[in-house]
């Protein structure tokens, strides 16, 4: 199916998620979340009315920018994990990071945004069920009560909320308390009203669970299979 029905096919399921909470679907963004596809399947998606992308590497994402950069509109989110080493680039190339896990690593984008003279928007991530496997700061650890601390010294960073990828399940229903949990966490944050953090955004969902992110209050859902394919390597 062409990208631009699969991103129209998406849009019908994420309004009647929304509905089925109550919600109004213009409050939850679609981003498409492209790693691994081309510069053309991005312009499709563009075309058919896709603006936020989301790209999980660096390096991957510094061979096609300069190939989308007459985009106008376009917002281009790192949302996977980001290496020290890396850091300079994503700040460079990217208009947010959404996958901040760590105080060392706040700091240092705090400090790259502010050489390059740019606010860097930034979610948190939160590794919701302690996974080994993945990064995220651990809920209600030291690592996230320090980031949220230190947030009012950043002049160029900008907390916007939280981040999660929970446990992969057969069953997308697996994968809600860990969504609802994610809520939890963001509400507590919020009614702290810790001075420069914002936590309006909770990106959770991907392709085979979205629609349960949308019912727990995901305001950013990330799809990549449901808009471009199945993805041809890792």
């Amino acid at each position: 199916m062409p990208i631009a029905e699969n991103i129209a096919a998406v849009r019908e399921r994420v309004a009647a998620a929304a509905r089925r909470a109550n919600r109004n679907p213009d409050d939850i963004t679609l981003m498409g979340v492209s790693k691994t596809f081309s510069v053309d399947a991005i312009r499709q998606a563009y075309a058919a009315g896709l603006r936020v992308f989301g790209e999980n590497r660096v390096q991957e994402f510094a061979a096609k920018a300069a190939a989308l950069r007459d985009l106008p509109n376009a917002e281009w989110h790192l949302i996977g994990h980001l290496q020290t080493n890396k850091a300079a680039k994503a700040v460079e190339l990217f208009d947010a990071v959404d996958s901040v896990d760590s105080i060392r690593m706040a700091e240092k984008l705090n400090a790259l945004a502010e050489s390059a003279g740019k606010t860097l928007p930034v979610l948190i991530e939160i590794n919701i069920a302690g996974e080994s496997a993945k990064s995220g700061a651990a809920p209600d650890s030291g690592e996230l009560e320090q980031i949220l601390q230190s947030a009012p010294h950043w002049g160029n960073l900008k907390i916007r909320g939280l981040m999660t990828v929970p446990p992969y399940t057969e069953d997308p229903e697996g994968s809600r308390p860990h969504f609802r949990q994610l809520h939890q966490i963001r509400d507590r944050i919020a009614a702290r009203k810790l001075p420069q953090i914002g936590m309006n955004v909770l990106s959770m969902g991907m392709s085979r669970d979205f629609e349960i992110a949308i019912e727990e209050g995901a305001t950013c859902v990330r799809v990549g299979t449901a808009i471009f394919g199945d993805r041809a390597h890792p």
